[in-house]
């Protein structure tokens, strides 16, 4: 069954390593993440970001007993257990599926996770136009045409560049 843990983001491995004494076998632990892309003063650098900020999905068969949680909830590196988990299975398994779906080969969330339509407007999260706002105007399959400001610009090999609605 997998549960969602918030938890302190310093401490994560010692969270891994507590919920494997105490309970017996490794738990599954997913954490969906991005690789930004940035440049500042000219140099280029790179950084894992959680997408959903110290939150965590764990699986362990052991999680459908109430107790096991209980004894769980003092884990080092543990905030809290999320309530409500055992009724939101079917909804935590879509999400962890279409997470699955879109990450690259080193398990880094790709952009075509974030859905999107061609009239708002968004914002680049990595690459050379980080920070700039833009509408897309006409997406093909490797190139995306955009308009920032009152410049068009087509970007090839949109797989490179992160944006996000705004």
């Amino acid at each position: 069954m997998w549960t969602i843990i918030k938890f302190k983001k310093e401490n994560l491995n010692l969270l891994k390593e507590d919920l494997f004494k105490k309970l017996g076998t490794s738990p599954k632990i997913y954490i969906p993440k991005l690789k930004l892309q940035y440049i500042k003063k000219k140099k280029h650098f790179e950084k894992d970001f959680f997408i959903l900020g110290d939150y965590l999905f764990c699986f362990h068969e052991s999680f459908h007993n109430m107790e096991v949680i209980t004894t769980l909830k003092y884990c080092k590196g543990l905030k809290y257990f999320i309530n409500g988990f055992k009724d939101s299975q079917k909804e935590i398994q879509n999400f962890i599926f279409q997470c699955n779906k879109h990450e690259n080969e080193d398990g880094y969330l790709k952009q075509s996770f974030f859905e999107f339509c061609t009239a708002k407007n968004f914002k680049f999260i990595s690459g050379p136009f980080t920070d700039m706002i833009f509408k897309i105007v006409n997406v093909q399959k490797d190139k995306l045409k955009v308009l920032i400001g009152d410049i068009f610009a087509t970007i090839k090999d949109k797989k490179n560049y992160l944006y996000r609605p705004i």
